[in-house]
């Protein structure tokens, strides 16, 4: 999966397994009868209507070209990223091959007046540590934290130190790079570190379709959505980046849904 920034620290990726990732969710703090992953087994509006409703979040899995790159550095080049200080869950992915992880965690960060973590669990403590993180705070902390001199190369160095903190915080957690560790191993695959292929997050925040990638400056909007139309508002983005790369079929969807 995409190299991180700023760490050398990699895991083994997690594979695009609705079953690995339940396990993973619902040990970490999710309870099992609020939240669930499901497959989501094409674009279509008919196979889009299958996915049990509502859909919480959406998770795309998608490989990594030399065009996919150069066209990210393009977009993080001209998009204007949302304020660090909105109500968007958004961290950045320094260790490697952590994206299956940051994706999920970019869900349930988004989703939790939704559902209800299990209270004490990873999850319940991890968001509620990292969420009180001001905002408006420089990198300095971050910065000596993570042993890196002044003049490292982070993407938004100055505008993204609540990111970049949540990142170091997941990084220097052992508990979460057990879990990660155990789902990673857990899978039909046999688990591997090399990989090209990457996962994003789609979330509706505040009437708005947000893409949440941990290797971008920060959220990218879409345009207005709600919570019925998630599932479809996701599809249409992701027809797109699927059709800029027809010859492959390295591509995967799954979508997180309430269990009502």
């Amino acid at each position: 999966m995409a190299e991180s920034t700023g760490s050398k620290k990699r895991w083994l990726p997690l594979e695009a397994n609705p079953d690995v990732m339940n396990q993973f969710l619902w040990g970490l703090g999710v309870p099992a009868n609020e939240a669930e992953c499901c497959d989501v087994y094409g674009l279509d509006e008919e196979l889009l209507e299958m996915v049990p409703k509502p859909v919480l979040a959406v998770l795309f899995l998608y490989p990594l070209t030399s065009q996919s790159e150069e066209e990210r550095i393009k977009q993080d080049s001209e998009t204007k990223v949302q304020d660090p200080s909105s109500t968007v869950y958004y961290m950045k992915q320094t260790v490697g091959n952590a994206c299956g992880t940051i994706g999920l965690l970019h869900a349930i960060g988004n989703i939790t007046s939704q559902i209800k973590l299990t209270e004490g669990s990873f999850l319940d403590k991890f968001f509620k540590s990292t969420s009180s993180l001001d905002p408006m705070q420089v990198l300095i902390f971050a910065i000596e934290v993570s042993g890196q001199s002044h003049h490292s190369s982070h993407p938004m160095l100055i505008h993204s130190g609540t990111n970049l903190q949540r990142a170091l915080f997941l990084e220097n957690d052992r508990e979460m790079e057990v879990a990660h560790s155990v789902a990673a191993t857990a899978g039909d695959t046999e688990a591997t570190d090399d990989v090209n292929t990457h996962f994003i997050c789609f979330t509706c925040v505040d009437g708005q379709l947000y893409e949440l990638d941990g290797r971008r400056a920060g959220p990218i909007t879409h345009g207005a959505s709600s919570p019925n139309s998630l599932l479809k508002d996701a599809a249409r983005v992701i027809k797109k980046i699927i059709e800029k790369n027809p010859d492959s079929i390295n591509f995967n969807v799954i979508a997180i849904s309430q269990n009502v």
